[in-house]
């Protein structure tokens, strides 16, 4: 690869680091996806990691081009992973447009991902107020004034936004924007990631068919 700009920083290649804190095997893991998953997040809660419900969500345009950011997960309901987002952002659009998706966690501490195919579906509006009620205001506030993913001028214009409804609602409860509201996430793949020594990495996959989880080994 030829390029003229020389980098400061020091060898990526080089860098190693090796995982051997746990292993996973097909005999140690439920046989739901679901309950494994809620396992291995309680065992990321209880250890206190930075933000342990962060979770890194792809999409895909109409026009073919992926694109990733990352959200947090809200709520886990019926098998199904739960998050919170303006409908009109980008990922919105995109939804829209392709409900396939993909989330990924990473817990580097415990040298643990997880990864998740599956279609994205809007919740019933009295979910999504539940939830925007539950928020701190200012949050709330925000949620009505950011276009998000949208063209703004500057921050000063933003915080003017900010300001304005702030005043508008400055004695009584702050309204959910119709454009705002959650998704639910249902899964038909599941894969478990366990770090382990000589980049022989443990990976058990559960795929969903008819209803039934079914088990495999992958090689990592």
């Amino acid at each position: 690869m030829n390029t003229s700009h020389k980098s400061s920083l020091p060898s990526l290649a080089e860098i190693r680091q090796e995982y051997s804190l746990k292993e996973l095997s097909e005999q140690s893991v439920s046989s739901d996806a679901i309950v494994q998953f809620e396992s291995w997040l309680t065992e990321a809660l209880n250890s206190e990691l930075t933000e342990p419900t962060a979770m890194h969500l792809s999409t895909v345009s109409s026009s073919g081009y992926p694109s990733s950011r990352i959200v947090l997960l809200k709520g886990i309901e019926e098998g199904s992973f739960l998050f919170y987002t303006n409908y009109q952002s980008r990922k919105g659009d995109e939804i829209m447009a392709n409900s396939r998706v993909a989330l990924c966690f990473f817990w580097a501490e415990l040298q643990r991902q997880v990864r998740i195919e599956g279609t994205a579906e809007s919740l019933i509006e009295s979910y999504s107020e539940v939830y925007f009620n539950s928020r701190p205001r200012a949050s709330q506030i925000g949620a009505l004034a950011s276009p998000q993913s949208k063209i703004i001028p500057n921050r000063a214009w933003l915080e003017k936004e900010f300001e304005a409804i702030e005043e508008k609602y400055k004695h009584q409860a702050v309204p959910k924007p119709e454009h705002w509201g959650g998704y639910k996430v249902v899964p038909h793949y599941i894969e478990f990631w366990q770090g382990r020594r000589s980049r022989l990495h443990d990976r058990i996959v559960y795929t969903r068919i008819e209803n039934k989880w079914h088990i495999e080994r992958l090689a990592p």
